[in-house]
């Protein structure tokens, strides 16, 4: 329930929010204007997208399978958001408190591979199906370096339950207490996920199931209207998925970054009491803002980084990023018995 109350109103509002920003982000990096004439700044030019692509008439071609092709865009979306139902806001507000929450999100997201495979399969195109082989590929490839990277934190913490890792990272101290911070051999891992959550989301420069300049639009080419639309809010809701998960992980959930220095209570001042309003707030606050934060790094990227090669996108995974992922499982756990 509180994945339906508070993340999916959330994820709607941000999805709208998020492509106008990366509009602008885009612009600015390419030194252009970006969306003006829709509203004050073009503000508006995200809900005119809405409206007409709820307008837009629902295409369905005569070859397609006609039942794959309509429930593909459900189970992409249903399997990344089922992954909310896990995540904490805040101290006293949490989705499911199963012990092993970050097993399930990781085994719940990976389904969506499977839309993914019945959109290409089901579209009866050869621009759609390679599309969604390349994913099937590169999903499954980056899953591991994912996973190794994750599982560093979960040997330091000894926990699989995502609101445990926030509570082992409450201090006074504030970013002090960060998982990256107490052990900073961490940033490897994190910099293992970063790269593996950009494949995992489809994101530049790991946007080759959907590469436009030799597939058209990859594995939802023959969508339009509102089902395209929800594809493009699977991506945005694995977007904000992966940065939550990151922040969780590795830069102190929804506790403050603000240390408390002598009678200056900086830390105390923006959590709040545990079991009262103020703190629920922060701690939303907080885990949210470092999750904007990282949207808009992985924006960066993608407006700074060509697309690779599919040659490229598996060597990295399977020649580095899943040796490196293998070492540094080692080093926690050495770190764990000796340190």
């Amino acid at each position: 329930m509180i994945a339906f109350l508070i993340y999916l109103p959330f994820l709607l509002v941000f999805v709208i929010f998020a492509v106008y920003a990366e509009r602008k982000v885009s612009a600015f990096m390419q030194d252009r204007i970006g969306p003006m004439e829709t509203g004050k700044f073009g503000i508006l030019q995200s809900f005119a997208d809405v409206l007409k692509m709820m307008q837009k008439e629902d295409i369905i071609a005569l070859a397609a399978d006609r039942k794959l092709f309509l429930m593909a865009p459900l189970v992409i979306f249903v399997s990344v958001f089922t992954g909310y139902a896990v995540l904490p806001l805040s101290a006293d507000i949490q989705g499911s408190a199963a012990e092993t929450g970050i097993y399930f999100l990781l085994a719940v997201i990976s389904l969506d591979v499977i839309g993914i495979l019945m959109a290409g399969w089901g579209s009866n195109s050869k621009f759609s199906l390679f599309g969604a082989m390349r994913s099937v590929a590169q999903i499954v490839s980056y899953e591991i370096p994912l996973g190794l990277a994750i599982l560093c934190v979960i040997m330091l913490m000894q926990t699989l339950s995502l609101q445990e890792i926030s509570l082992q990272q409450v201090g006074g101290l504030g970013f002090i207490h960060w998982n990256i911070i107490q052990y900073p051999f961490l940033i490897v891992p994190f910099v293992i996920y970063f790269i593996a959550s950009l494949a995992e989301s489809n994101r530049t420069p790991f946007d080759l199931p959907e590469a436009e300049s030799e597939l058209i639009g990859g594995f939802h080419t023959e969508y339009s209207g509102f089902r395209w639309a929800v594809i493009m809010l699977s991506e945005y809701g694995m977007m904000l998925l992966v940065s939550l998960i990151a922040v969780i992980l590795f830069f102190g959930s929804w506790n403050t970054p603000l240390p408390n220095l002598g009678p200056v209570r900086l830390a105390d001042w923006t959590s709040g009491t545990v079991g009262q309003l103020s703190a629920d707030l922060w701690g939303t606050f907080w885990i949210l803002s470092k999750a904007m934060l990282m949207i808009f790094v992985q924006m960066w990227v993608r407006w700074t980084y060509p697309r690779i090669r599919v040659d490229q996108m598996m060597s990295l995974s399977w020649k580095y990023l899943t040796p490196i992922g293998l070492f540094m499982v080692f080093v926690s756990g050495f770190w764990k018995l000796w340190m």
